[in-house]
């Protein structure tokens, strides 16, 4: 029997980046996968296809306004979605292929199968050719995510009425794309197919879009994606989803109870994600399974069985593919008697729309609902030089500080390279670092995150330049 000090169930960030962690740590490592390839949802039907997607209708979108740039494009533009969804895999296959690299470089055992528990430290892998072997493992990491959510009265055929998954190998551009669900995932697939062509409606349960963010955030994206033509019906409660041949029906009723009848030729459902547990045997190891599906876990990502440790969108907190890896590193160090710590305040969000939208720390909705005084700083993008100059004037950086010691309470963006921006204001954050820290710091002219700076100095007195 194969022997092991820490296997890892599930090949996503989390459990790739733990897998890492401990064979840089000296353990004898294993990681399970029951796919042919590497790197779970988020790199082979989440974030990595999904941004090359939005890459190459971003690429499109760009090029209708190269005229206000003196560049005139003659001859017909047309869009390949074929070639675009061949692109998308040759992105999603090379970076699969470099986690195999990374596995074999760091002298990783990959089981290519099902891993499910005999007991606590003995994993069946159930392999993929039909054979099965049972391996021992001192200690083990559930790493195996989650699938996409629906609701109990629709039924995905997965052809017209779909998930992500099926939203990333389209053979064509729909016609008329409903989605319900305008979160993070919802907004960006259907900014992909607006910007090819369709027309794209969106059936959103709460009172706006992206309800996780600021509520600022949610009001500037919303503004921009109407403008682009997107339509938003919020407070709305689907109630039924029906197809006809190539028709797909959508009812839902408002707050007031009337009823909103939309007719697309595609359905998205994009009402979150589940966590995944299924085959895992979790009981005969003596792990607890939530009445929510998550996997139970302590401080220490440790479950009820001492030995086994969960980590990523299987246990609590947002479904994340950076939480993920931070999880995966601080159990790998927990066992291996470091103390490492995550700070889960300062996991950043971001949604890869353009404008991209970004945050950490708390919102203002938060800070008002926990009465916590604060200070707040906006600077608009349409005032930063850089902006200007690449017509990027969409959005406006936030900054919100304690009202007392004027530490950074949170820092929420939306707008040009916001996805990266975001990273800023976290390492300020980590250090507990005051607005007028931020103001102190020269930043290079003219770059977007100069409008980071000038958000500072707004929570600073009032002290903007350049507005």
């Amino acid at each position: 029997m194969s022997q092991f000090d820490v296997t890892i169930i599930g090949s996503g960030p989390g459990g790739y980046v733990a897998a890492i962690r401990c064979a840089q740590l000296g353990f004898k490592t294993a990681i399970i996968e029951k796919y042919p390839t590497l790197g779970g949802t988020c790199l082979n039907v989440g974030c990595i296809p999904s941004k090359a997607l939005l890459a190459s209708s971003h690429h499109y979108e760009e090029l209708q306004h190269f005229a206000d740039h003196g560049i005139e494009v003659s001859g017909k533009v047309k869009v390949n979605l074929a070639k675009m969804i061949e692109r998308k895999q040759q992105v999603v296959d090379q970076t699969c292929g470099g986690i195999k690299f990374l596995m074999d470089k760091n002298k990783i055992t990959v089981f290519e199968g099902v891993g499910s528990f005999v007991d606590a430290n003995h994993i069946n892998v159930a392999k993929n050719d039909g054979s099965n072997e049972v391996i021992e493992s001192k200690y083990t990491i559930i790493a195996t995510g989650s699938k996409p959510s629906s609701l109990p009265f629709i039924t995905l055929d997965k052809e017209r009425i779909i998930t992500s998954t099926e939203a990333l190998k389209m053979t064509e551009v729909p016609k008329h794309l409903v989605i319900i669900g305008g979160g993070v995932i919802g907004i960006e697939l259907g900014q992909v197919y607006l910007r090819l062509g369709a027309q794209v409606s969106v059936v959103e349960y709460m009172d706006r879009i992206i309800p996780g963010m600021d509520g600022a955030l949610s009001k500037e994206l919303t503004k921009v994606l109407k403008k682009q033509g997107m339509k938003f019906y919020t407070s709305h409660k689907v109630k039924e989803v029906t197809r006809t041949g190539k028709a797909v029906t959508v009812k839902a009723d408002d707050a007031k109870g009337n009823e909103l009848v939309l007719e697309g030729d595609y359905c998205l459902v994009a009402v979150g994600r589940r966590p995944f547990t299924d085959g895992l045997n979790a009981e005969a190891a003596g792990v607890k399974i939530t009445e929510r599906g998550q996997v139970e876990v302590n401080d220490h990502l440790q479950t009820t069985a001492s030995t086994i440790y969960a980590i990523g969108d299987v246990v609590r907190g947002a479904m994340l593919a950076h939480k993920a890896e931070e999880e995966g590193v601080m159990v790998a160090e927990f066992i291996a008697g470091q103390r490492p710590h995550i700070d889960y305040n300062l996991i950043p969000g971001v949604v890869y729309t353009w404008p991209e939208v970004a945050g950490v720390g708390k919102t203002e909705e938060q800070l008002k609902a926990e009465g916590i005084a604060y200070k707040a700083g906006s600077f608009p993008f349409k005032a930063l030089g850089r902006a200007r100059a690449s017509a990027d004037l969409d959005g406006f950086v936030k900054v919100l500080a304690d009202a007392k010691t004027d530490e950074i309470l949170g820092m929420h963006m939306i707008g040009a390279r916001c996805a990266d921006l975001i990273a800023e204001a976290v390492v300020a954050m980590e250090f507990r670092a005051s607005a007028e820290d931020l103001t102190r710091m020269s930043h290079a002219h003219p770059t977007f995150a100069e409008a980071i700076k000038e958000a500072a100095l707004a929570a600073t007195d009032n002290r903007a330049l350049h507005v």
